[in-house]
């Protein structure tokens, strides 16, 4: 039977939408999880066909379950993640175990922060940084603010603003609390706007699938809140950024695999905020589905099986997506207007994360986003203002705990 290993999946997102999507291509799915509570919840996983409780770590371990897995007589035609951290390790077993269309080298050096930063260092996208070993104290002369953070994070949960000399000192304590042994990054901030660019390397042809307008929340992390899909991008904007990505994809010696980038636009040109090799999670790949009518999940499976991907737009539209957070903590009582915000016009999809009794705080990394609306209109603008105004209606009622 032919099989797809999946390696961590999340319970709704980009990644669950892979393993449904490799279900709908006819393949055997298993899923490697370390999360004890998703065989508690088996049910809610029908398009997962084998589901095996182990480290997902623990490449070793692995084996010898994908070993046993062949001895049942499964074909193994590709081993895949679409999650942190673990998309170089899936490339690493798919390298012995099956055909591997992609580059394990090259997802490494993407899913290390600090390895792409050193890599891209002299190209005029990278901006300034600098390395602060384990015990050794900050004495470069770059000027306030800056960002802080460690090169092995994902997300946002550790990149943090220091404004002045006491809060770099702070940062670097909590940074170093954390991971005494660890190096951390030290970055310029840069001013502008902030895009995403989804993309696919197909027989080393880079092709930008998407280019998405981001709204960053800025509390005590940045929270983007906001994505805006541009379905015809300002041409400067469209070169510029086409410019960078392949820049990027020759760097790393790209010959087939999906990435995401982040970019912010300044008076001095583009700045590279950070790479992945994978689809963006969360709400993306509905998102992208709504704007252009393919599945970009299911279409990098088949670029992963060795197959053309066909990502040629079925159509175009203007979505916005507005996630929801909650400005004080507490325990989730009731959840309120879900059902006003999917009826509302122009509303393509509506998710709702928490269920009763969770705990909810105020944002401190990617996963405090608890609910999203998808909207779609015949301008951004529009697109946009639909989405704001279904998402008003999602109301949390938390009992202070």
């Amino acid at each position: 039977m032919k099989t797809i290993i999946f390696i961590g999946t999340n319970k709704s997102g980009s990644s669950r939408e892979a393993t449904r999507a490799a279900e709908k291509l006819g393949y055997f799915t298993v899923l490697f999880t370390n999360n004890e509570k998703q065989l508690q919840q088996r049910k809610a996983y029908p398009d997962i066909h084998k589901m095996i409780l182990i480290d997902t770590s623990n490449i070793e371990d692995m084996k010898d379950e994908i070993y046993n897995l062949t001895k049942t007589g499964l074909e193994i035609k590709s081993i895949v993640s679409f999650v942190d951290p673990f998309v170089h390790i899936a490339s690493i077993l798919c390298d012995e175990f099956c055909d591997n269309y992609t580059s394990s080298t090259a997802i490494e050096m993407m899913e290390d922060k600090e390895k792409t930063r050193n890599f891209l260092k002299n190209q005029p996208y990278s901006p300034k940084f600098f390395l602060l070993k384990p015990n050794e104290s900050f004495s470069n002369n770059m000027a306030f603010p800056l960002i802080v953070k460690s090169p092995k994070s994902t997300g946002s949960k550790d990149v943090l603003l220091a404004n002045d000399s006491d809060q770099l000192k702070k940062h670097l304590s909590h940074l170093r609390s954390k991971n005494p042994r660890e190096t951390i990054m030290i970055e310029e901030y840069i001013e502008g706007p902030q895009y995403l660019v989804e993309a696919l390397v197909y027989k080393r042809q880079a092709h930008v699938i998407g280019i998405i307008e981001q709204e960053i929340t800025q509390g005590k992390r940045f929270i983007i809140t906001g994505y805006g899909v541009l379905v015809k991008a300002p041409k400067e904007i469209q070169t510029g950024l086409e410019e960078v990505l392949q820049s990027i994809v020759k760097a790393f010696n790209i010959e087939n695999g999906a990435l995401h980038l982040e970019l912010r636009l300044t008076k001095d040109g583009w700045k590279l905020i950070e790479i992945n090799p994978r689809i963006s999670g969360g709400a993306m790949n509905t998102m992208l589905h709504a704007a252009f009518g393919f599945n970009l999940v299911e279409e990098t499976l088949k670029l992963f099986l060795g197959e053309r991907p066909d990502i040629n737009p079925k159509h175009r539209k203007f979505v916005y997506t507005k996630y929801v957070i909650v400005e004080s903590k507490g325990i989730l009582e009731k959840v309120i207007g879900r059902n006003k915000a999917t009826n509302t016009p122009g509303v393509v999809d509506v998710y709702v994360k928490p269920k009763r009794g969770t705990l909810l705080t105020p944002p401190l990394s990617m996963g405090h986003r608890y609910a999203y609306v998808i909207a779609e209109g015949t301008t951004l603008a529009e697109a946009k203002n639909k989405a704001i105004n279904a998402a008003k209606e999602i109301k949390f009622i938390l009992k202070v705990s």
